[in-house]
């Protein structure tokens, strides 16, 4: 364990603090092909009847409809489809994450059995509730998208010219954060914690902080109640609190690193390394580190990682209850790549 997890921490210090910016992008071409395939594997098995609710247009007013609380969202769930079309939707998401990011998103999917036995209202709390939009036709030739979402899951894919140019943004939760009690059946188990491991992460960044370094990175003594950008369309980069990244040691730098490697590697591992990629590219130098609320397990806190082109945020305001969210200020749904593409089609014979 000791040595997969040096590994990992390898890994990431390489591609964010080696990796020249000069280097080629990450090839993500086999990860296209496989959620294309995926992809169409899914609509051709959809009857035709039900095949306007799976294909969306691809535009970012279609894209940008998201959201992470229970409700009716566009899409098919897999409580609506037929055996072969869950063996497709579960290739596709399959395809696009990596085995650790799988299991954590069936972990997040699997806390919804557990709030059906503990909540009052439990009976509308439903794993099969997750639905699947195709935006634009899976095409290799032309731009599309699609998305997972439900209660606490939102992932987002974009393609165009047979490359994954985005898996922004991503919306992760998980309540309960720990399971309080064996869930009967398939349920979840006592302790679990779907994203246990990038919270205590954060709790050894913080504790690893000298105290003149800690009242640089608390900068609010409450949380937020939510992730402050809540499920906006488009968004600017927040205010820069918190701690600098040249204000850290080497150790406290590497800390502050392993927690976004951790959470871009819920991608499949071309894509975390584009995503890593990004961030080398916006500089290091740029990067915060802020805390606001408590400072101790179990209580309400809320910390946040930006840089100049992306923001990470994590809240946990009831002490047992996670929204983590990934944003890029200028690459959601791949609007800078797509631009550019657009840019280069109307300069030529190529049209969409």
């Amino acid at each position: 364990m000791l040595l997969r997890s040096l590994s990992a921490w390898l890994t990431g210090w390489a591609l964010l603090a080696a990796v020249p910016l000069a280097a080629a992008a990450a090839d993500t071409g086999r990860a296209a092909q496989a959620m294309t395939t995926a992809a169409r594997a899914l609509l051709e098995a959809t009857p035709a009847a039900q095949r306007p609710e799976l294909l969306l247009p691809f535009t970012l007013e279609a894209r940008g409809d998201w959201n992470y609380t229970p409700r009716s969202r566009p899409g098919v769930a897999f409580k609506a489809m037929d055996s072969a079309q869950r063996q497709a939707a579960q290739q596709l998401l399959a395809s696009a994450l990596s085995e650790s990011g799988l299991v954590k998103v069936q972990a997040i999917i699997a806390l919804e059995i557990a709030l059906r036995e503990i909540e009052t209202f439990g009976l509308s709390r439903d794993p099969q509730n997750y639905a699947i939009a195709l935006f634009g036709t899976p095409d290799a030739g032309s731009p599309w998208g699609w998305r997972i979402e439900g209660h606490h899951l939102s992932l987002h894919f974009t393609l165009a010219d047979g490359q994954v140019v985005a898996t922004l943004p991503q919306f992760l939760g998980a309540n309960p954060a720990q399971v309080p009690r064996d869930i009967p059946g398939n349920g979840p188990r006592k302790g679990q914690r779907a994203l246990g491991e990038d919270e205590d992460r954060a709790f050894a960044l913080l504790a690893a902080l000298t105290p003149v370094q800690r009242q640089q990175a608390i900068f609010s003594a409450r949380p937020f109640g939510d992730i402050v950008t809540r499920n906006a369309a488009l968004l600017d980069p927040l205010a820069p609190v918190g701690l600098a990244f040249g204000a850290m040691d080497a150790a406290q730098q590497a800390l502050l690193l392993r927690i976004v490697e951790s959470l871009a590697s819920v991608a499949e591992p071309s894509m975390a390394q584009q995503r890593l990629e990004g961030v080398r590219a916006g500089g290091l130098e740029s990067l915060r580190f802020g805390w606001a609320g408590a400072t101790e397990r179990g209580q309400p806190h809320y910390w946040r990682i930006q840089g100049a082109r992306f923001l990470i945020e994590w809240d946990n305001s009831g002490g047992n209850h996670i929204h983590s969210v990934w944003r890029d200020f200028e690459g959601d749904w791949g609007r800078d790549v797509l631009g550019e593409h657009y840019r280069r089609a109307r300069a030529s014979s190529h049209r969409h």
